[in-house]
Parts: structure tokens; C-alpha cells; sequence
């Protein structure tokens, strides 16, 4: 193992964050629901988004999920190169998941894709659905981060030829469009573009990680174009249809030019654990 990291500092520490994040929303993301409130025209809309903030203050003080739909687990690993391990981390994080899902406690929604039966321990073939990245040092950082189905079944993938690149906004704004309220909005939307079919959905969800008030002028004229559809909060009409779009991009095959988006209702949530390291 490396420095202070073992088997049973992973269990603990993944559980942590589960917690932190199904309780407590990300700072940037509570300051980006404020902004909104503040710049809503709608009466209905800020009442709406009046709810989401009185929502998530109640969670933090109670303890208890932000939403019922507690999500299918997803964890990013970063793993040091110089680390050495002598346990299954894939088995702590598993572990870790069977424990939250009692302790915190989380709805049971890891299901047979075909029978839907559902395992009771939010594991299972395939799932919680871990991403390794390697990366330099000596250190571990594990993010969680649930992923409700309301936004995650209107999300979408398409494989562009190499000439319409143009046509990546229309794609985005219509997916949004199509989605309407069924994804909770204000919504996050995150956007891969290159790579391959699969490297272009990763690529949308990790754009969600990324802080809500940090966004280029590409992003931002994307925003600004999901705001003018006037959906609003919850569907019901106003401003704020999207709190950030962010966009992650990479090189892809001369005859392609794949484009995901993946949708993040308003409670993007995620919480990150470092472990290790000689400092």
C-alpha cells in the first residue's frame, strides 16, 4: 500500500464522500441556483428555484439525500503512478457502496438491465461504474458522483460526419430542447466532442465536474442560447433553463466527429476524497 492508504481507510473515506455528496450540493453550484434566483424575471420560476435552495438547506442540516433518486453510482479514480497497492480497490469502493447504501441510507437502483431485478445494494455486474485515469504522483483522489435516471435518460450521442462541425450547437440546443422539464432543470450541461463513440459520453459526464462559474465563450453562448428556450425551472417557464454548459473535448478519427451530451439536473453532485501521498 502507499503511505496511509489501506483497505479499510478506502471503505470509510468512499462513504464519506457519498454522504457528502447525496447531502450537500457543491458550493459553485449552490452560488450559480442564487445567481439565478437573483436574475429570474418569472415569479413562478423564483419560487421554484426558491424551493431547490430551501431544499438543499434542509438536506445539509438533516443529513438526509438531496433528492429521492439518490442515482446510479459513478466514481472517477485517480490513481498516481508511483502508488502501490496490495488490495482490490474496485472491492473497497463496492464495499463502500453496500455500506452507504444502508447507512445513509440510498434507494436501491442498480437493476438487471433485462429481468430488472434489482440487487438491493446499489452493486452489480458493471455497476457502481468506476473510471481509472493514471496519472503522475503519489496520491489516490476518488470522486463520487450519483447520477439521477430523470436526467440521465435524456441525455444523447451522435455521430456527426467530419464536415458539420457547424452543427454542434443545433444538437445541443435541440437535445435540450426535446428534454423540456423531465430533467429538473436549471439544468448542467456537459458536452464531449471527439474521441470515439464511447470516449465522447465520458467526456460529457466528466464536463459536469467542472466548476458551474468557470465557462469560455464557446460555453457560454451555448448557455445562453438553452436560456432562451424559456423552459425555466422545473419546466414551468422563465430565464433559467441551464446553470453552465461545459465542454471537453478530444482528438478523434479523420471520418468522424462524435458529439454526446449528457444532462445534470440541478443537484450536480459530487464530492472528492485525496488519500496517500508522502506530504
Amino acid at each position: 500500500m502507499t503511505g496511509d492508504v489501506s483497505y479499510d481507510i478506502v471503505v470509510d473515506s468512499v462513504v464519506d464522500i457519498l454522504k457528502k455528496a447525496q447531502t450537500h450540493l457543491p458550493q459553485d453550484v449552490i452560488d450559480a441556483l442564487r445567481k439565478a434566483r437573483s436574475q429570474e424575471s418569472s415569479a413562478i420560476a423564483r419560487e421554484q428555484l426558491e424551493a431547490i435552495l430551501k431544499n438543499i438547506d434542509i438536506a445539509a442540516r438533516k443529513q438526509v439525500p438531496l433528492c429521492q433518486d439518490t442515482g446510479i453510482l459513478i466514481f472517477f479514480v485517480e490513481i498516481g503512478r508511483d502508488v502501490k497497492l496490495d488490495f482490490s480497490i474496485e472491492a473497497a469502493i463496492n464495499e463502500a457502496v453496500r455500506i452507504a447504501t444502508e447507512s445513509i441510507p440510498l434507494r436501491p437502483n442498480a437493476v438487471d438491465p433485462i429481468t430488472r431485478h434489482n440487487t438491493g445494494t446499489n452493486t452489480g455486474n458493471g455497476i457502481p461504474d468506476i473510471k481509472y485515469e493514471f496519472v503522475e504522483g503519489d496520491k489516490i483522489r476518488i470522486t463520487a458522483a450519483p447520477k439521477g435516471a430523470g436526467s440521465e435518460n435524456m441525455s444523447a450521442l451522435r455521430m456527426f460526419n467530419p464536415t458539420e462541425a457547424d452543427r454542434i450547437r443545433e444538437f445541443v440546443v435541440e437535445t435540450i430542447l426535446k428534454a423540456g422539464g423531465k430533467p429538473c432543470p436549471p439544468i448542467i450541461v456537459g458536452i464531449g466532442i471527439g474521441g470515439s463513440f464511447d470516449k465522447a459520453a465520458r467526456l460529457s459526464k466528466l464536463a459536469l465536474l467542472e466548476d458551474t462559474g468557470k465557462m469560455d465563450e464557446f460555453e457560454r453562448s451555448i448557455l445562453n442560447d438553452i436560456n432562451t428556450l424559456g423552459i425555466g425551472p422545473m419546466g414551468l417557464g422563465g430565464d433559467n433553463t441551464a446553470l453552465a454548459v461545459h465542454i471537453k473535448k478530444a482528438c478523434c478519427h479523420t471520418a468522424s466527429l462524435p458529439v454526446a451530451v449528457n444532462i445534470q439536473c440541478w443537484a450536480n453532485r459530487h464530492a472528492s476524497v485525496t488519500l496517500g501521498g508522502s506530504k
